[in-house]
């Protein structure tokens, strides 16, 4: 791990704001899993909240509206990670009307474990610190597990909107947990911020104070990167290292990011489907970055407008960090439920350097969190030797980009190794 600049000054001070977009593109695969089929046609009236897609698969997330109004169209539309897919473009009304209600407490308390994934399952809910995995298959592990980690370290530079999350609502956050504990019957739970976090750490820990659960544990990080990755929490927190090829609950452990925990309350509690979520919008380039939470299929353009006026013509946009994030080809794309972030970067923010060949310096051995051996997964990949980089257990990697930001030779290590695994992924399924 490696202690980077953080750049959160911009926004970490600035309380969370609403946006509402005129028009949402809304695309029917925001997970990992199989893609949603419509539930609607153009033409129809949609309520906000309402299920506009879903398909029947063990691992998949039906896709709400996150506005009230007309259909305009399912048509092929911009998306952030696949460059383009199928998506419902509604038309806000600006009523927000919706048929859901509330819970009430005492309804909450009486859910069972079953009910409460159903539930969580129905609302859509991924992950969303970024993977989207659907949330319901996490609450049913195929193994027992005993502890729960709550991801709040948030290590990505610029991002700062899972802190605000901590600091304006707290409370939620600790009865999602409180949800989770219950789905999983787990006997630990450690509630993971990085030590750079003092404010959101002292916000828990006067809603510890009072909440039911005891056995909560509150564990300080040091503001390392990529701290906040699955196996990297697991191996600081407990000491055990997650095999090569496996998963957390191989070694009795679920982690779940801040925000989807605070998701989970809101799908149980408010009976509120995963339409809107949280993001930081941020960079040089924008005269007031800000953390926004703002609907799913909000145009990034509108956005940053939003943050705006743009001081200078944007260089690059980012969706997500800067370390991990996916450089976009228009600002038409819409916002989905794995963004975490719109980082617009300026002429001085971005760097124009040509890779060379690899010097054998052996930094990326030393700084990768996994224990991999990147430049050999890079150069295989660029040699097109997939099986070299299988054996080098290509899989484990958790494209955190530390590799090319320690590489003196400025290769883009992580490209490679996307490239290796999209194609040993194509061969496995023929």
């Amino acid at each position: 791990m490696v202690k980077i600049e953080k750049t959160k000054f911009l926004t970490e001070h600035k309380p969370i704001e609403r946006f509402i977009p005129s028009t949402v593109y809304i695309p029917l695969i925001q997970h990992t899993g199989k893609p949603t089929l419509p539930l609607v046609k153009a033409g129809d009236y949609v309520f906000l909240g309402q299920k506009i897609a879903d398909i029947e698969a063990n691992i998949t997330a039906p896709v709400h509206s996150s506005v009230s109004g007309k259909i305009k169209a399912i048509q092929t539309y911009h998306h952030p990670t696949l460059g383009g897919a199928t998506a419902i473009v509604v038309e806000n009304d600006g009523q927000d009307k919706t048929e859901r209600l509330p819970l009430k407490e005492e309804e909450v308390k009486n859910l069972t474990s079953k009910e409460l994934r159903l539930k969580i399952r129905e609302a859509g809910i991924v992950g969303l610190g970024g993977a989207g995995f659907p949330t319901y298959v996490k609450l049913n592990p195929p193994k027992p597990v005993d502890t729960l980690i709550v991801n709040g370290a948030e290590c990505e530079p610029y991002l700062t909107g899972d802190f605000r999350l901590m600091l304006e609502k707290t409370g939620q956050i600790i009865k999602g947990i409180e949800l989770i504990a219950r789905c999983l019957e787990v006997k630990n739970i450690y509630i993971a911020i990085e030590d750079n976090k003092p404010e959101a750490i002292r916000a828990f820990e006067k809603e510890l104070k009072s909440s039911p659960i005891t056995h909560y544990k509150l564990h300080i990080l040091k503001s390392y990167y990529p701290q906040g990755g699955e196996k990297q929490l697991i191996k600081n927190i407990l000491k055990k290292e997650v095999p090569s090829g496996g998963l957390p609950f191989d070694v009795g452990v679920v982690v779940h990011n801040v925000a989807t925990c605070f998701a989970i309350y809101e799908a149980v509690y408010l009976n509120k489907p995963l339409y809107e979520r949280v993001i930081t919008v941020s960079g040089s380039c924008l005269t007031n970055p800000k953390n926004i939470l703002a609907r799913i299929g909000t145009p990034i353009r509108d956005l940053i407008d939003f943050c705006g006026p743009l001081k200078e013509r944007p260089r690059k946009i980012v969706l997500g960090g800067p370390m991990m994030g996916v450089a976009q080809y228009t600002d038409e794309v819409p916002l989905i439920k794995t963004t975490t972030g719109v980082i617009v970067f300026g002429e001085n923010e971005v760097l124009s350097l040509e890779e060379s060949f690899c010097i054998r310096c052996g930094r990326c051995v030393k700084y990768c969190p996994v224990g991999l051996m990147p430049a050999i997964l890079s150069l295989s990949s660029q040699s097109q030797n997939w099986q070299l980089a299988k054996e080098y257990n290509v899989f484990d990697c958790i494209e955190c980009g530390l590799c090319g930001y320690v590489c003196p030779a400025k290769r883009n290590m992580v490209q490679y190794i996307k490239s290796a695994k999209l194609v040993l992924l194509k061969n496995e399924r023929r």
